[in-house]
């Protein structure tokens, strides 16, 4: 499948909160409970947080002849702050090459690392990666508990 990654655009909302709400409910339910998956979800629904992400961070999306297959941006220049692909579209090199683009952006900047934090479904991703667990962390979020990890990497 050809992929072209570009910025994204305040028209891209609809689908990064579609995408973003999907696949959290049926990916990384593998690895949460359902009042997790409820809570993680819902950020889907926070659109002027999500409109500041597009419009402050660097943040782009993967899409293909028809959609959005993928997204990611960073925060503060070398934080990952969200790497998500479409729950169809699972294992067919759209996170790489989004990380890909997102390290170098990070490069650009010249920070010398990029941080992040990564649940337990993408954990393995990461460490394939070569990044590095900083540590593990239980997150408040909502008032419902997540466990995560800290990772980063050296570029």
């Amino acid at each position: 499948m050809d992929i072209s990654i570009r910025q994204a655009t305040e028209t891209d909302l609809p689908e990064i909160t579609a995408l973003f709400r999907n696949t959290i409910i049926h990916i990384n339910s593998k690895h949460y409970n359902e009042k997790q998956i409820e809570t993680w979800a819902s950020g889907a629904d926070e659109t002027d947080l999500w409109l500041e992400r597009i419009r402050d961070f660097y943040f782009i999306v993967a899409e293909n002849e028809t959609e959005i297959v993928g997204f990611s941006y960073l925060k503060k220049g070398y934080y990952l702050d969200g790497l998500f692909v479409h729950k169809d579209h699972q294992r067919e090199g759209i996170a790489s090459a989004l990380l890909r683009t997102i390290e170098s952006q990070v490069m650009v900047e010249e920070y010398p690392e990029i941080r992040s934090d990564v649940s337990k479904t993408a954990l393995p991703f990461f460490e394939n990666k070569y990044y590095d667990i900083i540590k593990k962390q239980k997150k408040n979020v909502k008032g419902v508990v997540f466990e995560n990890y800290i990772v980063k990497k050296t570029l």
